[in-house]
This record gives structure tokens, C-alpha cells and sequence, in this order.
């Protein structure tokens, strides 16, 4: 579990994020969205780290990172896990080579064993048969995927997911969403995603937590979401055509 306690973050005096309070749970995804600039992506990087913030607290199980010395910091970064939008694959190494890197980096493991854990991460992904390829000999999607097998090589505690479809077909995005909920339930990590996708939203929201100008706005799950009253929610979500749809179409399924 990560809770965040009345968190204020700031850039040259002006204030980005506004006393927000949080839980994210443990075997569930978590969904961060709302509209571009609302502070949702300052948010998520405050969570890791990436971010000092000016007040509040960030407790992971209990352990409060906001004030951790770099050390202790260093340790815990080991139980995260981090998908980056872009994937951020190094090019000129091999799917295989890119799942391995944290494990060359951060443990003391035989090349058997590093072995073992980059097949069995790449086997949760649903890759087969492309362990000597190169990025830019595979797809988007193959690539997204590679990106979070590489983010769960190290047996992580927290996983975290910026704009995890972000150029990606709705097709494969949804095959994307549905293998980071089946991985976060399956080893019951607390996942956080930052995402603006409304299918995603309505797909594995098990928690949605909605950020507008740089404030805690609304708190629910993906069923919740149907029938808010939230006045600023309503128009965040009804101004997407498509979510409309998917709106409709889980009324009529309920």
C-alpha cells in the first residue's frame, strides 16, 4: 500500500499540487488521470521520487519515503518497478539484454538464475520466440510489453505505469491494461498508472483517483464512475466521445 498525505508541490511559486491525500492498495490498479496540466504526472513522479515535494508525506507500507535518508531511499527504489511512456528500451540491446539489465545492476544473481527470471518475465508478457531481437525489430506493443517485464524482473512491491497506451492501437491497449491488472493481481503488487485513456479507466480502475488543477477532486472505482455527481469529473469524462459509448454500454450491461 502507498499513502500520500496532504502533499503541496510547487514551481516558481506556483502551486502545481494542493494538499492531496491518497490511498493506493496493494492487488489493485490504481488509475491517477484528469486533463493535461491538472498536476497528475507531477504527482506520480512526487511518488517516486523523481519530485521533492514542499510538504506531506509519502508512506510506503508505513515507511515514510518523504523523509528517508538517500540510502534507505536507494534500498526501497529496488522494490519499484517503472514502465515509462515511451518504453525507454535501450536500442542497441536485445529484449533479452534489456529484461536482464536490472538484474545485472541491482543483484549479485548467477547468469542460470538471471536466466530463469528474465524467461519467466517475458513468459508473464506473453513474449515468445524474440529474446534476440532488437526493438527495432518489434512492435509498439511488443515493446510496451518488454518494458514491463523488465519492470517486474525484480520481483517488485510497486509498479508504476506512465501512459502505459500512449501511441498504441485501442486493440492493443486493451491488451496492455488487461496484462498489468492480471500482474498486479497475480503478485499482488500496489500499481499506480497515469493515464488519460478512458478505456482504461473503465477496464481495470479499481481505484481512480481524479486530479484537477492540481487538486484531489473525486475518489472512486470504474463502476462508481458511471454515475457520478461530480460536476468537474462529468465534464472531464463526457467531453470524451468515446467514453460516452462505453458509458452506455456498461449501463445497459448492469
Amino acid at each position: 500500500m502507498i499513502e500520500i498525505k496532504n502533499v503541496y508541490k510547487s514551481f516558481e511559486n506556483k502551486d502545481v499540487l494542493k494538499d492531496i491525500s491518497a490511498i493506493f492498495l496493494e492487488g489493485q490498479t490504481n488509475l491517477i488521470i484528469g486533463r493535461s496540466g491538472s498536476g497528475k504526472t507531477v504527482l506520480l513522479k512526487s511518488i517516486v521520487g523523481l519530485h521533492e515535494i514542499d510538504r506531506g508525506q509519502i508512506l510506503y507500507d508505513g515507511r515514510d519515503f518523504t523523509h528517508m535518508p538517500p540510502k534507505a531511499r536507494k534500498k526501497l527504489r529496488q522494490e519499484m518497478g517503472m514502465v515509462f511512456q515511451g518504453g525507454a528500451l535501450f536500442d542497441s540491446m536485445t529484449v533479452e539484454e534489456n529484461v536482464r539489465f536490472p538484474l545485472d545492476m541491482f543483484t549479485e544473481m548467477s547468469s542460470a538464475e538471471k536466466q530463469k527470471q528474465v524467461d519467466f518475465c517475458l513468459e508473464r508478457v506473453n513474449i515468445v520466440d524474440a529474446n534476440k531481437l532488437y526493438p527495432s525489430e518489434i512492435s509498439g506493443g511488443m515493446k510496451k510489453r518488454v518494458a514491463i517485464a523488465r519492470a517486474i524482473a525484480l520481483n517488485p512491491k510497486y509498479l508504476f505505469c506512465d501512459e502505459p497506451n500512449s501511441g498504441l492501437d485501442p486493440e492493443t491497449s486493451l491488451v496492455i491494461d488487461a496484462l498489468i491488472h492480471q500482474i498486479t493481481v497475480d503478485l499482488k503488487i500496489t500499481t499506480i498508472v497515469n493515464t488519460h485513456d478512458m478505456n482504461s479507466v473503465m477496464e481495470i480502475g479499481d481505484n481512480i483517483v481524479f486530479i484537477s488543477d492540481g487538486a484531489l477532486c473525486w475518489t472512486g472505482n470504474r463502476h462508481e464512475i458511471l454515475h457520478t455527481d461530480n460536476q468537474t469529473l462529468k465534464e472531464f469524462v463526457f467531453a470524451n466521445k468515446q467514453y460516452q459509448k462505453i458509458r452506455d454500454e456498461k449501463i445497459d450491461e448492469e
